[in-house]
């Protein structure tokens, strides 16, 4: 039955699939995988399939490279913050003048103070007067 499932190319790690969502975005496909290890605990693995054509006409083949990113449950929050702050900083500075890209340090700085405003939108803040 092994033998079987390998050559059809079935993956035996799809059993463990909980939950799928696939995002088609141009040559692209997203898989986004929700799935549990052996102690039961989820994980979100995210696999982008791009098609690839090599040759021309009856001697094309089609196939398709793919790349995997396995993101646990600890790391949800970092990520989340993360891929905010890389898509608010390009609507934000989203322009055709590569003279306003700013230098890592730059970038650096801006991310810095953002994890502090956050930090303190977090905090209690109590203003007493006596």
């Amino acid at each position: 039955m092994e033998e079987l499932k390998k050559k059809m190319g079935v993956d035996m790690n799809d059993k463990e699939i909980v939950f799928s969502k696939s995002i088609k975005a141009g040559k692209r496909i997203y898989y986004l995988d929700v799935k549990k290890n052996r102690k039961d605990e989820m994980f979100l693995a995210i696999t982008e399939s791009k098609k690839v054509v090599m040759g021309e006409g009856d001697d094309s083949q089609v196939s398709f490279e793919k790349h995997k990113i396995f993101l646990y449950k600890e790391d949800f929050e970092k990520f989340t913050l993360g891929l905010t702050q890389a898509i608010d900083f390009i609507n934000l500075h989203q322009t055709s003048d590569p003279d306003c890209l700013l230098n890592e340090s730059e970038q650096q700085d801006i991310l810095l103070e953002e994890v502090k405003e956050e930090k303190l939108d977090n905090e209690i803040k109590i203003d007493i007067d006596f």
